[in-house]
């Protein structure tokens, strides 16, 4: 049944982040109903896939928001949830007549969840945008990748969905502990831009302290240092390593069959060129599979560069169940986990495949 059971959540149609908050709070158990526009055979997410992995487990509505009618419906729904989730510019939920005023006014208690890139306010929040520009604007994207080649986007999982879908979830159900505490209802502005942001304090603060330099690609983390970087293997397959700790780097030197007094200091980021040197010699010497044989089960902090594909398959994330299968698709799993009330992978509604279920508790 999920924690949130009992949880009432409206969603409106929109892309990655917004739908991502929305499935996080279906999969604990909440029951989320998405208003996806009448007509849209495929939803919003069908230019980006034949199935919308963000939509399991929730029910779904099919409206025109410029029908006075179906309005009526939204402004029904909006009235008896605890959280509304909208991914719209500035300003089109006001022009709409559903803005946090109005909403609040017909529902003290609602959590008003606004999801957007820029913000709500600033010189940029009527503006387009997508999440290689967010992450770029907090600093995120510059100091990720090689100090000689151009900044690496990972994907959009940083920004979209690191930075914006888990925040929104975060102070959305902040926000409802809030509300059942006081009765009032708030709007809580999710910019994308404030939560990649807010994922860099660490960095900051090393910045602060002189331990991170404002260069990508030459810092302890950001692979500059030897031991916490990618190899190649001889199979052109990768291995990651992350032997920070002074006993984890032992053991990877151990595994490697190197003699770590004849290796260059590790403690001297001068000496870290030559000593990826001989690290890069030691794994390319072997295939992905050999090198995990020696260090699967070691704490030298080694571990295989998987495809998303292989992933799906890997010995531990089969025995933890990280993936289920779900009407023939495999997805990852309900995250994170419940000893009393575990949440559940739900199914990918068609879009207003529920019309009428909802139609009728409405009373219409």
């Amino acid at each position: 049944m999920g924690p949130l059971e009992g949880v009432r959540v409206v969603e409106f149609a929109g892309l990655g982040p917004g739908p991502f908050c929305g499935m996080l709070l279906a999969d604990l158990g909440a029951d989320v109903v998405r208003i996806d526009r009448r007509g849209d055979r495929g939803g919003l997410m069908g230019t980006l896939g034949a199935t919308s992995l963000l939509d399991r487990g929730k029910r779904s509505i099919a409206l025109d928001l410029k029908d006075p009618a179906d309005l009526d419906v939204v402004r029904a729904l909006v009235a008896r949830a605890d959280v509304l989730l909208e991914g719209f510019r500035p300003g089109v939920m006001e022009r709409l007549g559903l803005g946090p005023d109005e909403a609040l006014a017909g529902n003290p208690a609602l959590v008003y969840g606004r999801m957007t890139g820029w913000g709500q306010t600033g010189p940029l929040s009527a503006s387009a945008g997508h999440d290689i520009g967010y992450i770029a604007l907090t600093g995120a994207l510059g100091a990720t990748g090689r100090p000689d080649e151009r900044p690496a986007p990972p994907m959009n999982l940083l920004g979209d969905f690191g930075g914006g879908g888990v925040f929104l979830a975060l102070g959305a159900l902040a926000a409802l502990i809030s509300a059942r505490g006081t009765g009032r209802g708030q709007v809580v502005d999710a910019a994308i831009v404030d939560g990649t942001a807010v994922l860099t304090t660490m960095i900051h603060g090393m910045l602060d302290g002189g331990s991170w330099v404002d260069h990508r690609g030459v810092n302890l983390l950001d692979t500059g240092a030897p031991f916490y970087d990618v190899y190649r293997c001889a199979d052109g397959r990768f291995v990651a390593v992350g032997a920070l700790e002074e006993q984890f780097y032992a053991a990877l030197v151990r595994g490697l069959g190197l003699d770590g007094e004849a290796l260059p200091p590790r403690e001297d980021p001068r000496q870290w060129p030559a000593l990826r040197d001989r690290f890069t010699q030691a794994f390319a010497s072997r295939t992905r599979a050999e090198w995990w044989a020696v260090f699967a089960g070691t704490d030298a902090c080694v571990a295989p560069v998987l495809s998303l594909v292989e992933a799906t398959a890997d010995p531990h994330n089969v025995d933890r169940g990280v993936f289920v299968e779900v009407d023939g698709v495999v997805q990852p799993a309900v995250a994170p986990r419940f000893s009393a009330t575990p949440g559940s992978v739900g199914r990918v509604p068609a879009v207003g495949e529920h019309d009428q279920e909802i139609r009728a508790e409405l009373g219409l």
